[in-house]
């Protein structure tokens, strides 16, 4: 490989997916590797990247969190206060500047997800684009006019309160911090812990996968009733399950009552990177490194 590269790191609670991408955004190289403690995974990282004798022009990482991102502080680029064992207070940025020489630049996994869609893939074109995962964790991230919504830090789409289905008021939640939000009502572990089985394993279009689309279509209409985005992309593994988008587009169009300019059915949309929407989201930072 000749030319300009980018470092791409997409860091997931379960899975590391790592990538090298030449000026144009085309992904040379992936490689997986298992969310370890942090020590190690971040060593088995660098060790991948270091394999190929490449000079990187930067690297982008796209990671979960909750992250510091503010610039000023001495913990720039670590991960706060996370479920994950092992990782609060991990730095993500350092390892890899060390290693590499080269400026990185790090945003959560749906910031930077939710940048690629609006410059290059289904939210291209759109004022307003919100990017939700619905995976091991529930996150969200926001592009607006091109540019990355942050406040005092990343927003915590994942954390907002729901009603509760009238089915599920027994489940006290999966979230060690909130119990019952979104992330604690619809996650993985979330499903997992109620019902044994992942969502696609389930029957097809039942009443647990009725229940799921219920609060993702509630949170579909707190978006739009704060933001009222031009797309609501949702991507991650639990979104996989077969036919689960669709529903969640007929029970956000029933919950917006007809209030709303957008219709969820018009919005509300798979990623146009697919599974590459987080390398992509990692190249999308790496350039602005």
């Amino acid at each position: 490989m000749s030319g300009t590269h980018f470092g791409l790191i997409e860091a997931g609670g379960t899975k590391f997916v790592l990538g090298i991408a030449d000026a144009d955004g085309a992904i040379l190289q992936r490689h997986r590797i298992p969310t370890l403690d942090a020590h190690e995974t971040m060593s088995a990282a660098c060790d991948w990247f270091r394999s190929h004798d490449l000079p990187f022009a930067g690297f982008g990482i796209a990671a979960f969190g909750p992250l510091d991102l503010d610039k000023a502080s001495p913990n720039w680029g670590s991960i706060t206060r996370t479920p994950k064992p092992g990782w609060s207070g991990a730095n993500l940025v350092q390892p890899f500047a060390d290693a590499f020489g080269c400026p990185v630049a790090i945003d959560t996994d749906v910031n930077g997800a939710a940048l690629a869609e609006a410059r290059w893939g289904g939210g291209r074109g759109k004022r307003l684009c919100v990017y939700l995962t619905i995976g091991t964790g529930v996150g969200g991230g926001a592009v607006v006019d091109g540019r990355i919504l942050h406040g005092l830090s990343h927003p915590e789409m994942g954390h907002m309160r729901l009603p509760r289905h009238p089915d599920d008021t027994g489940f006290a939640g999966a979230c060690p911090f909130h119990g019952a939000c979104l992330e604690g009502l619809a996650s993985g572990p979330a499903i997992l812990a109620r019902w044994g089985k992942s969502l696609s394993e389930l029957t097809s279009g039942g009443t647990e996968q009725q229940m799921i689309a219920w609060y993702l279509a509630q949170a579909v209409c707190n978006l739009q009733a704060i933001l009222e985005p031009d797309c609501i992309i949702f991507g991650g593994g639990v979104m996989a399950t077969p036919g689960l988008l669709g529903l969640v587009q007929s029970e956000a169009d029933i919950l917006g009552a007809g209030y709303f300019v957008g219709k969820a059915s018009a919005i509300v949309m798979a990623p146009g990177f697919g599974e590459d929407a987080g390398l992509m989201g990692a190249f999308a930072l790496a350039g602005s490194a």
